[in-house]
């Protein structure tokens, strides 16, 4: 019976992981790196994370930089970014690629909301599955008689509690993050 709480309560933090990666890609008008780091280059006819051939940092909290190892790079990465769903131009001063982060306009941080909804919901679902999966572990214990009836129903409940937990936890960072994004 610990043995199922513990692995639910594991899953069930890897869909808050997840979902504050999801998070991490959304533009709220600030800077993060965690914006370029899903951006893949195409190469030498290998797609390549761009953390993974270049440094990236923020000098300040409205643009990024990106600083290729190679010099044959910077036009790669450039057209990279440009292609990408994130709506930035970058510049290329042939040393650095620069990134200013525009501000948002209230109708793209209303857009960024729904999304951001979005991600709380797939989190929380996700925490329900790992509900069910384990109220399923459960009840086939009880059915194995492994487990008495009195002991199902308090690990189910343990189960419920845990549920309650995170799917307010998801609620909680979904309101923080909104907070954020409608923030001028």
């Amino acid at each position: 019976m610990d043995e199922i709480l513990l692995d639910a309560e594991e899953r069930m933090e890897k869909a808050i992981t997840s979902l504050e990666r999801d998070f991490g890609k959304l533009r709220t008008g600030r800077a993060s790196t965690s914006l370029v780091d899903n951006i893949i280059v195409d190469y030498y006819g290998t797609p390549t994370p761009i953390k993974q051939m270049s440094s990236v940092s923020i000098p300040d909290s409205r643009s990024i930089t990106i600083q290729p190892w190679d010099k044959a790079a910077f036009g790669l990465i450039e057209k990279a970014i440009i292609n990408s769903d994130l709506g930035l131009n970058p510049m290329n001063d042939g040393r650095v690629i620069r990134i200013n982060i525009p501000m948002l306009t209230e109708e793209r941080r209303k857009e960024l909301v729904k999304v951001a909804k979005k991600y709380v919901e797939e989190a929380k679902v996700a925490v329900r599955n790992v509900r069910r999966d384990a109220n399923e572990q459960i009840k086939k214990l009880e059915k194995s008689k492994d487990v008495t009836e009195d002991e199902s129903r308090q690990g189910q409940d343990e189960v419920q509690k845990l549920t309650d937990a995170y799917v307010a936890k998801a609620d909680e960072r979904g309101a923080a993050k909104e907070a954020e994004i409608m923030a001028i």
